[in-house]
Order: structure tokens, then C-alpha cells, then sequence
């Protein structure tokens, strides 16, 4: 039994594990919609009671599934930790904190992550392929861009506390975050205009600012972009392919369609 649970619930090879996960997904996208809708005044005080019934209908449900993903893998505590084990568990958590504090149910919207499941379900290998390229381009330019981010902060630092200087409190520049802010907002060519520079010699710093804003904003995707380059250059005959098949022991998925055994565990698939 415990096995045929792990098969529908874990693994979309079969008829009935695709209809849970298609079921599943159905469910987590109306569930969303319910917190939506229930952010909108109008919405809510005509239907809030049945949105509220309907919502915590959900919530036991996703709790039902949630346990018994536990209870079919052999290494539960491996599961609970994973990426999707904790998205599973942040799905359900805020509606048991609503007792606490009642608006925590707003971030029941985390469910929509869940609906990840659904390149699995279809069998869409190429997204995943894709993604683990992104993903790998952005680890491998992180040492970069942290670098970057570096000079970046030096740079807001120093003109928000010029512009402190020049501007003074009079002008709208009370402190020094506030000079900050100002340079934030300047340089990532926002631009709110709740604070500006009046005197001539501010104008003249926050239009330099502009201009290394638009410099600023190109690098980082400069960098990203050379490690996507790399990241395709990938040998003549790499297999696309991704089994839907999740491990029984720890519920880990990826695997390769002539996969024996878990790739993290060990555990046979």
C-alpha cells in the first residue's frame, strides 16, 4: 500500500498519479484565486464566509497530502527539507497561524510555487533543462556580481552623503539614508520624485548619478548572459530527458530516464 501511494502520489507514469497531480494542480490555482479575490472588498463582504469555508477546505486538504507524503517515503525528515517538501509545509502553515494573526492567511499565495509540479506532470523536460541552465549561469557569476553589488553600494553611500551635504535638510535631504534612498531610487532610474535636488550643484551630481544608473543596470546582465553562453555549449548528445520517477526513500525527482537508483540516497527507483 505504501508503495502504491508513493506511485500515485510522487510519480506521473501512471493514469492515477497523473489525475492527483493534475487534480493537485487544479486545486492549488483555486485556492489562489480564493486569497485574490478575498483581498477584494467588494468580493469579500458578499461571499467572505464561503470564501473562508472554501479556503480552509483546501487547507485540510493540502495537510492530508502533506502527511501522507511523509508517510510513503522512507526518509521523512529528508523530505520535509527538501525544496519542495518545505513549499508544501509553507502552503499550509499560515492558515494555523490566521489564529494568531488573522491577515497571515494572505501568504497562503506561496501555494502558486507549488504549481512547479506541473512540468513534471507534462513531462516538460526541456524547461527543467533550461532552468538547471539558469540556475547554474547564476551560481557560477555569483562571485561576480557580489563584487559588483560591492562597488554599486560604495557608490550609492558616497552620493547620498554628498547630496546630504550639498542639499541639506531644507531641500528634502534630512539625513543621510535619506540621501541614500534618494540615490537608490536615482540610480536604479526609478525615479519617484518625492525628493530632487534644487541647487545648481546637486542637479549637476544627481545627473551624473543618472547616467551611471544606465551603465549600472547593463553589467549584471552582461554577466549572467556569458555564463548562459557557456552553459549551452553543452557536448553533441546529452539527453533532454527527465524521468517523472521520484525516489521512494527521500521523494528527490530529476532523475535520468535509465536511472536505477536515487542520485542523492542511493535508494533504488
Amino acid at each position: 500500500m505504501r508503495a502504491k501511494l508513493h506511485e500515485i502520489i510522487f510519480e506521473a507514469d501512471t493514469a492515477t498519479g497523473k489525475w492527483f497531480d493534475i487534480v493537485l494542480i487544479w486545486s492549488i490555482l483555486i485556492s489562489v484565486s480564493l486569497v485574490l479575490l478575498e483581498s477584494v472588498e467588494r468580493i469579500e463582504n458578499l461571499y467572505g464566509s464561503q470564501i473562508y469555508a472554501a479556503e480552509w477546505f483546501f487547507t485540510i486538504l493540502f495537510t492530508i497530502e502533506y502527511c501522507l507524503r511523509l508517510m510513503v517515503v522512507k526518509r521523512p525528515l529528508r523530505y520535509a527539507i527538501s525544496f519542495y517538501g518545505l513549499v508544501d509545509l509553507l502552503s499550509i502553515v499560515p492558515s494555523y497561524i490566521t489564529f494568531i494573526h488573522p491577515d497571515s492567511h494572505y501568504f497562503l499565495l506561496i501555494r502558486i510555487l507549488r504549481v512547479m509540479r506541473v512540468f513534471r506532470v507534462l513531462k516538460l523536460a526541456q524547461f527543467n533543462k533550461e532552468g538547471q541552465v539558469l540556475l547554474k549561469a547564476l551560481l557560477r557569476s555569483r562571485h561576480k556580481i557580489i563584487v559588483f553589488l560591492g562597488a554599486v553600494l560604495s557608490v550609492i553611500f558616497i552620493m547620498g552623503a554628498t547630496m546630504y551635504v550639498i542639499e541639506g535638510a531644507e531641500n528634502g535631504f534630512t539625513s543621510i539614508p535619506r540621501g541614500i534612498y534618494w540615490a537608490i531610487v536615482t540610480m536604479t532610474t526609478v525615479g519617484y520624485g518625492d525628493i530632487a535636488p534644487q541647487t545648481t550643484l546637486g542637479q549637476i551630481v544627481a545627473s551624473i548619478v543618472m547616467l551611471l544608473g544606465y551603465g549600472i543596470l547593463a553589467v549584471p546582465t552582461g554577466i549572467v548572459t556569458a555564463e548562459l553562453s557557456r552553459g549551452n555549449l553543452q557536448p553533441a548528445g546529452v539527453a533532454d530527458e527527465i524521468s517523472t520517477q521520484s525516489c521512494p526513500g527521500c521523494g528527490s525527482e530529476g532523475h535520468n530516464p535509465d536511472a536505477r537508483y536515487c542520485r542523492l540516497c542511493g535508494d533504488p527507483l
